[in-house]
């Protein structure tokens, strides 16, 4: 389980399998970093792809499987496949979520709600039987290049003045934005791997990964 005290490096993988053995390799092994199987390789690969990375990695391994209904199914398909972590949607209804944290509790693993956008996440965090181990403030890929749209850290205070869980910020994030989520309060810090001919912010898979990763490493300590 994450500890609130720590802060924790989450770096993305939405691509392919091919994209994953050839690069996970190259992360150092950390106990601050959390691998995290996006959404869209999820699509592509299944759990199969969650397993593989489970395997190669040993450690923290994020599922981002934004569950929308279904939830208890969900979680246990990620536990399986050696997640120690899964995502939800902040916007799917209050019967699902509240299924989706208590399966995860059962499941011993930690339960991420993904905010993306929500305008109120407090709001959203107030109607549930028990919180989540994880708030996820997240500016959605699409958004990364509309002028003016950035991660909404003044939900941060908001949320940890009412309740003592993790906050993560996703999202567009480079070195500095890291820093400026730190800076804030946020405890994880979530990297895309992108590749060089895409517009979003990441992690470039053509640079070098070990050092790259080292660098964020060290912003956010």
């Amino acid at each position: 389980m994450l500890d609130q005290k720590t802060r924790y490096l989450q770096i993305a993988f939405n691509g392919d399998l091919a994209e994953v053995t050839g690069i996970l390799p190259k992360i150092p092994r950390n106990d601050g970093i959390l691998i995290e199987a996006g959404t869209p390789y999820i699509k592509r690969e299944g759990m199969k792809g969650v397993r593989t990375i489970a395997q190669m990695w040993g450690g923290k391994v994020v599922a981002d499987l934004k569950t929308a209904d279904g939830a208890e199914g969900e979680v246990l398909m990620a536990r399986n496949a050696g997640a120690t972590a899964a995502t939800v949607l902040g916007s799917s209804s209050t019967e699902t979520l509240n299924f989706f944290v208590e399966a995860c509790k059962a499941a011993g693993i930690d339960s991420m709600i993904d905010l993306i956008g929500i305008e109120d996440p407090l709001k959203v965090i107030r109607r549930l039987r028990a919180p989540p181990d994880v708030a996820v403030l997240h500016l959605g890929r699409d958004e990364e290049s509309t002028r003016g749209k950035v991660i909404e850290y003044r939900h941060v205070n908001r949320i940890k003045s009412k309740y003592d869980i993790i906050i993560s910020a996703a999202g567009g994030v480079d070195l500095r934005e890291a820093r400026s989520a730190i800076f804030n309060g946020a405890n994880i810090v979530v990297v895309n791997i992108v590749s060089g001919d895409k517009p979003w912010t990441g992690i470039d898979s053509n640079e070098n990964i070990t050092e790259i990763a080292q660098q964020f490493l060290k912003t956010i300590e």
